[in-house]
């Protein structure tokens, strides 16, 4: 934390007595007026600066005595600040290396979040390998992936492999980056297995779980958690497959348009996953996954009441869509340096 003086001049200066006076006045005087201020540097896109660092945002944090600082990307990181956090979403080796040598160089900053922690979601394969690892099995829900298959190149044997590895029809097909990119969030439903071969590696294909079109995003900041209900595809009848063939493809299927909350749903399909469950999961994965600000695509199986899976996980999500996310953030910042604090003063 920096510490922001309000400077106080006397003009009775000039005798030893008059000066050690003045002297213990203004360290009291300091002592009450100065102000701890939480300085926040931040890297982001032109997008998400757009989407997160909105006025609202800024002054609830001036008000909380945080600074949010535009980190200049044409000069050296080490020459600006100094910062108490930086908050970053830039993509790109070369802003992953600025970023590690300025982590060993100046320990004392909370980076958030670490760029080699962050990479692991960037590969659908690696993604979900740890929600995988999990296996979370609770009294009060069990959570789990699709089943998947990683096609890397060569798309004419993909059928054969999706027969080998006994994957069901119909099956969702997603990049296998997922880079934040608007091409990273397409997806396409595949009805039959010739048609596979028309899809565009290297990607991911997981077997489709009907849902009742609507999935749970669990936005995660530091240990706090808020859901929201979005629209996804409908669920597909075994009749459908058999009737269709063919690939169909979707734009960004969850959007903030697309909000679910306040839409007259099946109570079966509207209830939301445990709460109990969600911060298990919540505090497994940032154990293993070394993040604190992510989000999750949540399903749950339809005809089922306890059955989750994660589809998705995305670093740094789009908060601004997230319901008082400007106090949650705060606060999450403010709760970083207070706790770096309390640990270096046990020492």
């Amino acid at each position: 934390m920096r510490l922001m003086e309000d400077l106080s001049y006397s003009a009775n200066e000039g005798t030893p007595e008059m000066d050690q006076t003045v002297s213990l006045h203004s360290r009291f005087s300091n002592a009450h007026q100065q102000r701890k201020v939480v300085v926040v540097g931040y890297a982001l896109t032109s997008k998400k600066t757009k989407s997160f660092m909105k006025p609202k945002l800024e002054g609830l944090a001036r008000n909380k005595g945080i600074l949010f600082v535009a980190i200049d990307q044409n000069r050296p990181l080490s020459d600006q600040g100094p910062f108490d956090i930086v908050l970053h979403k830039l993509s790109g080796k070369e802003w992953r290396q600025i970023l590690e040598e300025y982590r060993q160089t100046h320990p004392e900053v909370t980076v958030l979040d670490p760029p080699d922690a962050i990479q692991h979601l960037h590969n659908r394969q690696s993604m979900l390998q740890a929600v995988a690892d999990m296996d979370l099995s609770l009294s009060y829900g069990k959570v789990g992936v699709p089943k998947q298959l990683v096609i890397k190149k060569d798309a004419s044997s993909i059928s054969d492999a999706v027969v080998n590895v006994g994957l069901k029809l119909p099956l969702v097909a997603k990049p296998l980056v997922a880079d934040g990119s608007e091409k990273s969030h397409q997806l396409s439903l595949a009805y039959d297995k010739y048609s596979l071969q028309k899809l565009e590696p290297p990607l991911v294909l997981q077997e489709f779980v009907n849902h009742g079109g609507v999935m749970f995003k669990v936005f995660i900041v530091g240990e706090a958690i808020k859901v929201v209900r979005r629209f996804s595809l409908p669920n597909v009848s075994m009749w459908e497959v058999l009737k269709n063939a063919g690939i169909y493809h979707f734009p960004r299927v969850s959007h903030a348009a697309a909000s679910a909350d306040d839409a007259d749903l099946d109570p079966c399909v509207a209830e939301l996953p445990p709460r109990p469950l969600l911060e298990r999961l919540a505090k497994e994965l940032r154990r293993r996954l070394g993040l604190r600000l992510f989000n999750l695509d949540i399903i749950r199986e339809y005809g089922t009441r306890d059955h989750y899976y994660v589809i998705d996980i995305n670093y740094f999500p789009g908060y601004g869509k997230m319901p008082e996310y400007e106090h949650i953030f705060t606060d999450f910042l403010l709760g970083l340096v207070q706790s770096k604090y309390k640990k270096r003063t046990t020492y």
